[in-house]
């Protein structure tokens, strides 16, 4: 057998370039056929319970979509629920083998599977077997495994709607995902795709003749390009290096490439997507070459695939604006697409990547958008499929049925119907039932998200992300650009606290003029770190923070990610020179009061020190639970690891709170802990008076704060602190809610409030 991760290589370049789930099925097994020389390979898939054999080579092809077997019947079922390989001489011999006539199974004995596991998950399963008797070695076992691991998350990947007919896998069907902001949206998919070529999709066109024109000038202003990069630099390189210009040349005059694109675009594909089709389908025939001349050419081609789309990106036309209800699908929706759509025109949000604290969920949570992100890449996701977006179970159900549609319609209803309920409590206090006053304050970014958390009854902004500006702006914004920002939101605060966290970029909230990597920019340069170390800018920002709260004196700054007492008095002391500056300049402005954001777990141990240097501070609840978890937030394979009523979050909140207290700091929380209500119950029973919430969630918890009690509150959260896991928190916790008659707070993660799965095929990732 040739070597494994060449094979592997060729294996998933294939299965890439294809867009048909069926076919890149087929390829998997006609790879692993091909390169252990066996006899047959079939390929079952996890679906509704059921192991369904979707691929073979060798078997009977009739039998393709019509072998379906138990969990734990037959060799399959049994590898499936052993999750564990099973490798025998002699099949037919085995009590556990099950015979299906019409795969003509019955001439192969010697027989190997091994589970397909994706993130914890059961894919399916993978088998080969051959003619005679005879046991499979190990260097054959550990390939067959090696493949399962590689492909696992192709695999759970696959997009069923492209599936063979005779599967009887109905159009409909429902991918996982993690949570990203409560809600149901219904709406129409519109693929945002990466800057590059490489994850470009098809997208059907109508008017092709203008198609080709747009691809034809690009390919025109490409060749002139390439024709005068070439001849200003033929003289000053080396032959060798000088030699890829008439390799592109060459590539582009041949023909081949061209004329195939263009037939791509013939065929209905828009340029972009033919592009990609058509430079992978070239990329992939040079890489398998075995001269190593040859091989580096599909370099040569990948590059001149991303000067044509590159050309080509300059050609297309300004996005037009929708009028219907859209659902935007993308690796992560980055703040700039929010800003392209108006509010009432976005449905939802799907990211197949990120988590529940990824900065998009966090924007989606404060606009009140249905998100379910970490889905991972959904192959034939194409704009125009009609998709219900469930941010209640973390689910996304593409081209659904109308009965399913009108059940998750009705279901959004009843969300608007409650919230509409709750619109009596605007102006009420929140206050529990044995009279503890709780302040509930909103999270905002964009100015546009203002008006909300004004309407619900908002109290203050207990956390205004100024990040967000500098991300859709397209450089550094101007000390006079930021004092609109401020002074606007300030205003309109007027009398109320607004708590403005100074520029906290790094980790999941790149600036897109200003980018830098890092190997784990969790835990890199960001926050307070990069703002010292960028003096001139966090001066900017704190000048023009100062100017807008003059007259008004309602301004709070807070510190993001301080970890170190220098770095408080770092900033003091440029606090202390703005107003020097401003002052000599005639203005009459108040020093802030000044606070951290207390998200870093060794910042809990300075706080006697923090204590003699701020008037308060807030607890971030989504970096500070990450950093004790251990769990990258916006990694797909652990943020299901993540829970903020896991018991050490619980008890490291508490401590907080309680030295807090002892040192006379002012303490709030924000976070999407905030929005938990069962969260809630217990940060009321620990004493915390101010919660920033979003205003999409404001209402819901005001609600529960009046319908519950203190002393209720710290007796549930005492049962809760000798509690060894999340699960029992919640369970404990979900039980009173109930009985409380708050259930409709949570009623939507049973899985009694929606269609039951049985009716939606699931995509497992």
């Amino acid at each position: 057998m040739k070597n494994p991760i060449l094979i592997l290589k060729s294996i998933f370049q294939r299965v890439a370039a294809e867009t048909s789930s069926q076919k890149q099925m087929e390829l998997i097994v006609s790879g692993v056929h091909d390169a252990m020389h066996v006899a047959v390979c079939s390929l079952y898939i996890h679906y509704q319970d059921e192991l369904v054999l979707v691929a073979t080579q060798g078997l009977d092809p009739g039998a393709v979509g019509h072998v379906h077997l138990k969990i734990g019947e037959g060799l399959v079922g049994a590898t499936a629920k052993s999750r564990h390989p099973i490798n025998v001489e002699d099949a037919t011999t085995r009590p556990e083998y099950r015979y299906f006539p019409e795969t003509q199974e019955e001439r192969y004995h010697g027989f190997l599977s091994v589970p397909i596991i994706h993130l914890r998950r059961l894919v399916g399963v993978l088998v080969v077997e051959e003619e005679q008797a005879r046991k499979f070695t190990g260097d054959d076992e550990a390939f067959l495994i090696t493949v399962a691991s590689q492909l696992a998350m192709i695999i759970a990947q696959l997009d069923w709607d492209t599936l063979r007919p005779d599967l009887d896998i109905m159009r409909m069907f429902r991918v996982a995902g993690i949570k990203g902001a409560a809600g149901i949206g219904i709406g129409r998919v519109r693929v945002i795709a990466d800057s590059g070529l490489k994850k470009i999709p098809d997208r059907r066109i109508t008017d092709i003749d203008t198609e080709l024109h747009v691809f034809r000038t690009a390919l025109d202003l490409t060749q002139e390009q390439l024709a005068a990069t070439e001849a200003a630099m033929t003289s000053t390189l080396p032959h060798d290096i000088a030699a890829i210009f008439s390799v592109y040349r060459m590539l582009i005059e041949g023909g081949d490439l061209a004329r195939d694109i263009e037939e791509n675009i013939k065929s209905g594909n828009w340029a972009p997507g033919a592009i990609r089709h058509v430079i992978n389908k070239f990329v992939n025939v040079f890489e398998d070459m075995e001269d190593p001349y040859l091989k580096a050419r599909s370099e040569d081609i990948r590059s001149l695939g991303n000067k044509l789309y590159a050309n080509l990106h300059l050609q297309q036309p300004q996005q037009e604006q929708v009028e219907e209800q859209v659902v935007l699908a993308g690796e992560l929706i980055s703040i700039t697409e929010f800003a392209k759509y108006k509010p009432e025109h976005l449905a939802g949000i799907i990211c197949y990547g990120g988590s529940s604290l990824s900065h998009t969920a966090v924007l989606a949570n404060a606009l009140g958008v249905p998100a379910v992100m970490g889905t991972g890449e959904i192959k034939g996701l194409n704009d125009g499929i009609l998709a219900i977006v469930d941010g209640y179970q973390a689910q996304v159900i593409l081209n659904p049925a109308d009965t399913v549609v009108q059940e998750f319609a009705a279901l959004r209803e009843k969300d608007r119907s409650l919230n509409d309920m709750l619109e009596h409590l605007r102006d009420e206090p929140a206050m529990t039932r044995d009279h503890v006053r709780i302040a509930l304050y909103t999270n905002t970014g964009l100015l546009a998200d203002i008006s909300p958390g004004l309407a619900r009854g908002a109290e203050g902004v207990g956390l205004y992300r100024s990040e967000i500006p500098f991300m859709v702006h397209e450089n550094f914004p101007t000390e006079d650009e930021q004092y609109e920002n401020y002074r606007h939101i300030l205003s309109s605060y007027q009398g109320k606290p607004v708590y403005i966290r100074t520029l906290d970029i790094g980790g999941d909230k790149p600036l897109p003029y200003f980018q830098f990597e890092e190997e784990n920019p969790a835990l890199g340069w960001r926050g307070i770190r990069f703002t010292l170390d960028n003096s001139s800018i966090f001066m900017s920002q704190i000048r023009a923070m100062l100017r807008a709260s003059e007259g008004y004196n309602n301004l709070h700054i807070l510190l993001p990610m301080v970890s170190r007492v220098d770095e408080i008095d770092s900033f003091l002391q440029l606090l202390d020179d703005a107003l020097e500056q401003l002052n000599g300049e005639g203005r009459a402005i108040f020093k802030p009061r000044v606070g951290i954001m207390l998200e870093v777990p060794g910042s809990i141990s300075l706080l006697p020190f923090y204590a003699k240097r701020i008037d308060f501070l807030s607890i971030g609840s989504n970096d500070l639970s990450q950093y004790l978890l251990a769990v990258d937030r916006n990694n797909p394979r652990v943020s299901t690891m993540y829970d903020h009523l896991h018991p050490s979050v619980l008890h490291e909140v508490n401590r907080i709170v309680v030295d807090a207290r002892r040192y006379g700091l002012d303490v709030s929380l924000c976070g999407q802990m905030a929005s938990d209500p069962m969260a809630v119950v217990f940060l009321i029973g620990m004493g915390i008076r101010i919660l920033s919430v979003s205003a999409f969630n404001l209402p819901k918890i005001k609600w529960l704060i009046r319908s519950i009690t203190f002393k209720k509150a710290r007796d549930l959260l005492k049962e809760a602190m000798q509690m060894e896991n999340e699960q029992a928190i919640r369970t404990s916790v979900l039980e009173y809610l109930d009985s409380a008659g708050l259930g409709e707070l949570i009623s939507r993660r049973g899985q009694a409030a929606v269609p039951t799965p049985q009716n939606v095929p699931a995509v497992v990732n």
